[in-house]
C-alpha cells in the first residue's frame, strides 16, 4: 500500500492499472486533501467520522489509510487530539527506501536510471557548495584515495558507498538524500559484478568528476557520472549476451545429439 503512496513510482504506476483498496483510494484522497488545502505539520484534521462521510467510506477503511500516512509521517493520531498533519521525516523516508528498494524486483536497467537521475540531479548545488566550501571536495578526495589503497572487495565496496553517498549529500538537497541508501542496495544487490579489474576505472572516474566539479563545470561532471553509472549496464548486456550464446551452443549441441 505505501507505494501507492508514491506518485511517479514503478509501484504507483502498477497500482493506476491494478484495482486500489478502498484504503489506498482513502489514503491517496487525503494526501490531496492536505495539499490542496495548503495544510502545514501540526494543523488539525477532520475527524474519522467526518473524513469517512466525505469520502464516502466506512471509519474502518479511514483508520487503515492514517495509520499508512502516518508510517511516513504524513498524519499524526493522538489520543484526544484527534488527526493533525505530521512533520514528514526525511530519515524515516530514507529508512522505508531502502527496505523497498532491497525487498522490491527491480530489474538492473531501473535502478540504474534511478540512480542516474538521483546523482546527477544535485550536481549543479555540489558545485556551487564545493566553491565556497573547498572541504567538500577534499572529503569526497579523501574517499577516492582510500579507494586506491583498498586491498579487499568489501573495504572497496564501502568506499564506492560512502563517495556515492557523500556526492548526493554534499548537494544539501535532503530530498535527494532520501534515496542515498539506494546507492548502497545497488550494490549490495550486484556485488559481484564489481571485479577489481574494474576498480582502477572507477577510482579514475570519481576523479575526473569531483575535479571538474570544483572547476564549477557541473554539466560537463553530470556527464561523467551518467557515463561511470551506465558502466554497470554495458556490463549487465555483456553478461547477458554471454550466457544467451552459452545457451544457443548447449541447445545447438542438444539437437545434434
Amino acid at each position: 500500500m505505501l507505494a501507492a503512496l508514491m506518485p511517479g513510482s514503478f509501484e504507483a504506476r502498477k497500482t493506476r492499472v491494478a484495482k486500489l483498496s478502498k484504503s489506498e483510494i482513502v489514503a491517496a484522497k487525503l494526501r490531496n486533501y492536505i495539499i490542496n488545502k495548503g495544510l502545514k505539520p501540526g494543523d488539525r484534521l477532520p475527524t474519522e467520522g467526518e473524513l469517512a462521510e466525505q469520502f464516502a467510506v466506512s471509519r474502518v477503511s479511514v483508520r487503515e489509510a492514517t495509520k499508512a500516512l502516518g508510517f511516513l509521517g504524513i498524519v499524526d493520531a493522538a489520543p484526544r487530539r484527534g488527526l493533525s498533519v505530521g512533520k514528514v521525516s526525511m530519515k524515516r523516508l530514507s529508512r522505508y527506501l531502502s527496505f523497498h528498494f532491497a525487498l522490491a524486483d527491480y530489474p538492473l536497467e531501473e535502478l540504474i536510471d534511478t540512480r542516474i537521475v538521483v546523482e546527477t540531479g544535485g550536481l549543479r548545488q555540489v558545485a556551487e557548495r564545493m566553491a565556497k566550501d573547498p572541504s567538500i571536495y577534499e572529503e569526497l578526495n579523501a574517499i577516492n584515495e582510500k579507494l586506491r589503497r583498498a586491498t579487499k572487495k568489501t573495504e572497496w565496496l564501502q568506499g564506492e558507498v560512502q563517495f556515492h553517498c557523500l556526492l548526493v549529500a554534499s548537494s544539501g538537497v535532503r530530498a535527494l538524500a532520501a534515496f542515498n541508501d539506494l546507492v548502497q542496495v545497488f550494490f549490495q544487490k550486484f556485488r559481484a559484478d564489481f571485479s577489481k579489474s574494474r576498480w582502477k576505472n572507477g577510482i579514475r572516474g570519481h576523479q575526473e568528476i569531483i575535479d571538474t566539479l570544483r572547476e564549477g563545470d557541473y554539466q560537463t561532471a553530470s556527464s561523467m557520472l551518467s557515463a561511470h553509472i551506465n558502466v554497470h549496464r554495458d556490463r549487465d548486456r555483456i553478461l547477458k549476451a554471454k550466457a544467451k550464446e552459452e545457451d544457443d551452443v548447449a541447445n545447438s549441441g542438444a539437437a545434434d545429439r
